[in-house]
């Protein structure tokens, strides 16, 4: 017999589930225009030679790839399989895989339709990703992420820009107590030349981003590995100490870290940023490195750290990333929530607004098919006036109608009945308080219109 199930790292949603889903979205979605974001769309899978070598060693380890159509297998030198050569194996097994994240496939996006874009271009995307990563609370497999970014401009103003989204954004989801995180890749470049690691800088910045969820104890032996001198393990532990975001805090950096020409140009950026944001809620973390090799200046993190959940937000600037795609000198940055940390951020604080469902509000039940035309003709008036209507599909005992009404969670019931149709007037029943009348149909959608 066929396992019932959904893939590990997936899942199913319900109505409830779905609704607050949609609060989130339209929460974050709000917030982009008005900040004059447009909304754009890709495919769920690109060109895989699209999506590798863009995301690091670690990323192209979690992209998913799709199987050639037809026999897959014929174009493979049988040696590559004697010999398990995965990786060439792979280039002839897929030619396209499903999107890793939204920036990349909206970078080949920019490029394949630079002629109809008026730069700087500022789009949203609010669409699924997929990540071959181990599924653990609040990391699945398949995951909505929501993105904004502004290309075709090297201008800080974005960056000032994402910090104020992320306040506005976390406001009206209230959560209050978010903290966005700040550093500059220019930062991480001037510590790893402190420490003797610009050679080893990709591996050097992975171990640093696990520093907020693994303790250094644990990571001195790979720092170890990769040429880090032990006196230097207590310099890494004082980068990880969070920094507010201010003038005053940014000049102390020069004490920090050693001077050179990368620290000079990030605590200018830094500097005229923190000069146009006033926020409690930012600091510099030193360690956060963001793991993605395409960032070049700022970068963004948002938490709740009063919960569990682990970065709800991310982002940064990107000065090269459509140079892959053959257009060059095209400035940007980005930012991405995930809706599903979100909402598991907001269901373990029960932060759901009250009548998030959209249920149906009023029931129309049938009582014989001879009345179909009558039922048609109301629920087309109440649907008319914006009244969700639903009809009972089945000429069945009154009791089991009103029952099905009642888990529903349905507020009105309207019956027309032998004595209802004689008369020319409705029968509305209210679920909540029990009370039952016989109305006019004008009398009858006042008294639900007050109600609802």
């Amino acid at each position: 017999m066929m396992a019932v199930g959904n893939p590990k790292g997936t899942r199913d949603f319900n109505p409830t589930q779905l609704a607050k889903r949609e609060y989130i979205q339209r929460c974050i979605e709000s917030t982009y225009k008005k900040y004059g974001f447009l909304k754009i769309e890709t495919p769920a899978f690109e060109h895989l030679d699209t999506l590798t070598g863009k995301y690091g060693n670690e990323g192209d380890k979690l992209l998913f790839k799709i199987l050639n159509s037809g026999d897959f297998l014929s174009k493979v030198p049988p040696i590559d399989l004697i010999e398990k050569n995965s990786a060439q194996v792979i280039k002839q097994l897929s030619k396209k895989g499903l999107r890793y994240d939204l920036t990349v496939p909206f970078a080949r996006f920019v490029v394949q339709h630079q002629n109809d874009i008026v730069f700087p271009f500022k789009r949203y995307q609010i669409q699924n990703v997929y990540r071959a990563d181990r599924p653990q609370k609040g990391r699945y497999q398949e995951f909505l992420q929501c993105d904004a970014d502004v290309i075709g401009t090297a201008s800080l103003l974005p960056e000032i820009e994402f910090i104020k989204i992320y306040q506005s954004t976390f406001e009206a989801l209230k959560l209050d107590d978010f903290q966005v995180f700040i550093n500059h890749r220019k930062l991480l470049e001037a510590m790893a030349l402190q420490v003797g690691l610009s050679e080893n800088f990709t591996a050097f910045t992975v171990l640093l981003d696990k520093l907020d969820k693994v303790p250094l104890e644990k990571l001195q032996a790979d720092f170890l590995k990769l040429g880090l001198k032990k006196q230097d393990i207590s310099l890494i532990q004082s980068w990880m100490r969070p920094i507010p975001f201010n003038l005053e805090e940014i000049k102390k950096l020069n004490n920090t870290i050693h001077e050179s020409n990368k620290l000079s140009e990030a605590i200018e950026e830094l500097n005229f940023i923190a000069s146009n944001v006033n926020s409690k809620n930012a600091h510099i973390n030193l360690s956060l490195a963001r793991g993605l090799d395409y960032y070049t200046g700022c970068i963004f993190e948002a938490k709740v750290p009063q919960s569990n959940i682990g970065s709800l937000s991310g982002g940064g600037r990107y000065d090269k990333l459509t140079d892959g795609f053959g257009l060059k000198n095209m400035s940007g940055a980005g930012i991405s929530f995930g809706l599903d940390r979100i909402a598991d951020v907001l269901e373990e604080r029960n932060l759901w607004p009250k009548n998030l469902l959209e249920t149906t509000q009023v029931l129309i039940t049938q009582i014989d098919s001879s009345s179909l035309q009558d039922i048609f003709a109301i629920a087309a008036e109440l649907r008319k006036k914006n009244i969700r209507t639903e009809v009972y599909p089945e000429a069945k005992k009154l009791k089991k109608q009103l029952e099905y009404a009642n888990k529903q969670n349905i507020p009105f019931v309207i019956t027309i009945g032998e004595e209802e149709k004689a008369l020319g007037k409705f029968s509305l029943k209210d679920m909540i308080s029990g009370r039952q009348e016989i109305l006019s149909f004008e009398a009858l959608i006042n008294q639900i219109q007050k109600s609802i």
